[in-house]
């Protein structure tokens, strides 16, 4: 069984043999599919009649984005990505019927709505866009008929292996090559340790089976920052008896912790004197449904919020976004390098902070960006590199490791890009130093976007600012999770086309 890695001893052999034909599948999958499939999700066919960027389209679709003038308008970005995932998860297993409102209707969303389709939860989408999830309630999923196909989404794959390490029966998981290239071993260690039996590929990578058992609870702490990995502990814990615990030394975003609130559940959240934080949980409790309203997702507003300060005389309203204290760091860092953005009507929904932001061009200069505000924004790096080629100064950014692990090696394909527009810069092992004089770049670079959504999107930011067009090679990964970019980007007023620049 070349290339599979069967660390547990005592796993079934059909299991191992299933597991077998399912890498040999994925592999066939992989080698014959030039691009992800999945339906277009039902709210991003553009209002202009054009032919919607959706990733059923076999072939990869160039995305061109050219020197434009200010932004002006109103717009609300589709909903956060992490409470998508989450709503609809905590949904499946509660008791009762949950109604989502703003729910993300990306790609890597829908493949969690699927899942707990197959987990026996009855998920529905109204014609309103609310939609409706009736649980099978904690410790009564259903065995899958089918392998779960997480696509793009490493956020659905570990938070999904947590849920299904405590349910009796095999569940088996594949994805897309870029999500085959991730790392899921910081989530197999410890749902081992709790008891799942898990054959995967080596490092723990995709696609892989695992088998639930009845859990043991732990008392673990995180070797990183990662609330895909505390997050995936807590959903194996939902059906564990007794207390489980995840000890975390640099804090991470609490949606999970949030959401078990939301939904009725006891969770214990302890402040260390370190500023790391302490989880405990005690298994087993019910979940009852309760109605969500999922605000904006930060890391799409980033995109926008970037494009506005830099383009001059920008004046842009983000309505009903996210602000959660551990998601914000993007927009902090942004205010210290001079942009102007103003919170308005600040607020709390669903245990969520939630606010509209004002965001007017600015001029912005260099600076250090803390290492430890790291894990608030992790996934915002991307655009505040852009965001950096227009600052006068040095703007260091270390600390990134994480960002070498993601849907793409980002900082290295950052770099890149970076390199082929004209923007000086160092490349770190754990970050970037950008030295922009506050000119705008040269541009011109076809950017190669690696399956990578954020990569796509902050070059096409770029491209908007620079003397000459900016051309990403694959526009279609950008609907895993901002359905619509295009089509809301240029309604403020920028010009994006498909196709490749003069």
């Amino acid at each position: 069984m070349k290339g599979v890695n069967c660390q547990n001893k005592g796993a079934v052999s059909k299991v191992s043999f299933i597991c077998l034909q399912l890498y040999v599948t994925a592999v066939k999958k992989l080698a014959t599919t030039p691009g992800q499939q999945f339906p277009s999700s039902p709210n991003n066919a553009s209002k202009s009649g054009s032919v919607p960027m959706t990733s059923d389209t076999q072939f990869p679709v160039p995305v061109t984005a050219r020197p434009s003038g200010p932004l002006s308008g109103a717009a609300r970005v589709p909903g956060d990505k992490s409470i998508s995932h989450r709503a609809l998860i905590f949904g499946g297993v509660a008791v009762g019927t949950t109604t989502v409102s703003g729910l993300l209707e990306g790609e890597d969303v829908l493949r969690t709505a699927a899942a707990m389709r197959q987990f026996g939860a009855n998920v529905e989408r109204g014609e309103n866009g609310v939609w409706r999830i009736t649980g099978c309630g904690v410790g009564a999923l259903r065995e899958p008929d089918e392998v779960l196909d997480m696509g793009n989404s490493g956020t659905a794959a570990r938070l999904l292996m947590g849920l299904v390490a405590s349910a009796p029966f095999t569940t088996f998981f594949m994805g897309d090559a870029s999500l085959h290239k991730r790392p899921m071993g910081r989530v197999r260690v410890p749902l081992e340790e709790m008891g799942a039996k898990i054959i995967s590929r080596s490092g723990g990578r995709f696609p892989l089976a695992i088998t639930g058992q009845s859990l043991i609870p732990i008392d673990y702490e995180l070797p990183v920052a990662s609330a895909q990995v505390k997050s995936a502990i807590l959903l194996a814990a939902l059906d564990t008896p007794g207390i489980t615990r995840v000890r975390e030394g640099k804090r991470t975003r609490d949606h999970t912790e949030n959401m078990l609130r939301h939904f009725g559940a006891e969770i214990t959240v302890t402040e260390n004197a370190d500023g790391g934080r302490s989880i405990a949980y005690r298994g087993q409790q019910e979940l009852t449904a309760a109605d969500i309203i999922v605000p904006g997702d930060p890391s799409s507003a980033a995109f926008l919020a970037v494009a506005a300060t830099i383009l001059p005389g920008s004046d842009v309203t983000l309505s009903n976004i996210g602000l959660n204290p551990l998601r914000d760091g993007l927009f902090i860092t942004l205010r210290e390098m001079g942009a102007n953005i103003e919170i308005l009507n600040l607020r709390e929904q669903a245990g969520e902070r939630v606010g509209d932001l004002r965001i007017r061009a600015s001029t912005l200069h260099g600076i250090e960006v803390p290492p430890e505000r790291a894990p608030s924004m992790i996934d915002e790096y991307p655009v505040l590199f852009i965001a950096a080629a227009f600052a006068k100064g040095r703007t260091t950014m270390r600390g990134l490791h994480e960002l070498r692990v993601k849907e793409s090696d980002r900082l290295s394909a950052m770099a890149a890009g970076l390199k082929a527009c004209g923007v000086a810069f160092e490349e770190l092992e754990d970050g970037l130093i950008i030295d922009a004089d506050g000119t705008p770049p040269k541009g011109g670079g076809v950017i190669e976007t690696h399956l990578d959504h954020r990569i796509a999107m902050s070059f096409l930011i770029l491209g908007l600012a620079t003397q000459t067009p900016v051309t990403i090679d694959d526009g279609r990964v950008m609907e895993t999770s901002f359905p619509g970019f295009v089509e809301m980007i240029n309604a403020l007023g920028a010009t994006v086309t498909r196709g490749r620049g003069a």
